[in-house]
């Protein structure tokens, strides 16, 4: 079958409600029954705009939520929606995470906390470690109450990086698997700390991405298209990829190194 063939119209869905998370990130609610497993993703079509890919952070029979920071004219466009205003839905697409049983970490950095929640949701009693540059943009704050809190300046929580973290909690356990979503430094710092230590590890990479079914190859992370073979991978797949941590494709298709492609995201942000 082509992959064109796959190509679906946008299911439209009213906003049920909002919720202010911190100055410049809202939670949109859905409700609407989707199909949906820990780690996917969805198209979100803002008509007469754009159509971005986000992840799921809330999840149940009933209804979805989406987290969006505020940060282009899209988004801009977003957080000035009201519940009851109509947007447009495809998906969920990807790759989930693949749940295992045993002792489990699950590390989130940035907006990255929000896709790890409905994991956390499904697996028994993880350790689970979520990192920020400052306690102003820490999310989730009334969710995170067993959860170790990681600053970069040492404004809330541990001071310091959240592989740090994962260090001292390694000294006291072990983990058969860490999953980890968030900033691409960080995941591959995470990586390479369980490579070390011969600890399974799932990362959700994030990539350009357009069509969301893998047809237009703008979200390739090596011979990978993260929104179809991804956006998660498992150690093996990881272990394989030159890109993961060194480069990735901006808007243009053009491959750079990982600081200039986010250095682009923030110039040119969704």
């Amino acid at each position: 079958m082509d992959e064109m063939d796959n190509i679906e119209m946008p299911e439209i869905v009213k906003i049920d409600r909002i919720v202010d998370e911190n100055d410049t990130v809202k939670t949109f609610f859905f409700r609407y029954r989707l199909d949906y497993e820990p780690g996917q993703f969805i198209m979100l079509w803002l008509p007469g705009m754009d159509e971005k890919p986000f992840s799921v952070s809330f999840f149940s029979e009933e209804e979805f939520a989406v987290t969006i920071e505020r940060k282009g004219k899209y988004t801009e466009k977003l957080h000035k929606m009201r519940p009851g205003d109509k947007l447009g839905i495809r998906g969920p697409y990807g790759n989930p995470f693949t749940i295992v049983s045993g002792k489990v970490c699950v590390i989130g950095g940035g907006c990255g906390i929000a896709p790890i929640l409905p994991l956390v949701e499904k697996l028994d009693n993880p350790s689970v470690i979520v990192g920020c540059q400052t306690e102003k943009k820490l999310l989730f704050r009334k969710k995170i109450k067993d959860f170790d809190v990681c600053t970069d300046d040492g404004s809330f929580g541990h001071g310091g990086f959240v592989t740090e973290r994962l260090k001292e909690l390694l000294r006291k356990q072990a983990f058969d698997i860490v999953y980890t979503c968030g900033p691409e430094p960080m995941m591959k710092a995470v990586f390479d700390l369980c490579r070390e230590r011969g600890i399974e590890c799932q990362a959700s990479l994030e990539r350009f991405m357009i069509c969301g079914i893998g047809i237009c190859s703008q979200c390739m992370c090596d011979n990978l298209r993260i929104c179809k073979e991804g956006p998660v991978l498992d150690s093996g797949q990881l272990e394989q990829l030159k890109d993961f941590g060194m480069s990735a494709m901006i808007k243009t298709g053009k491959k750079v190194p990982l600081k200039e492609y986010y250095a682009y995201r923030t110039k040119y942000p969704k």
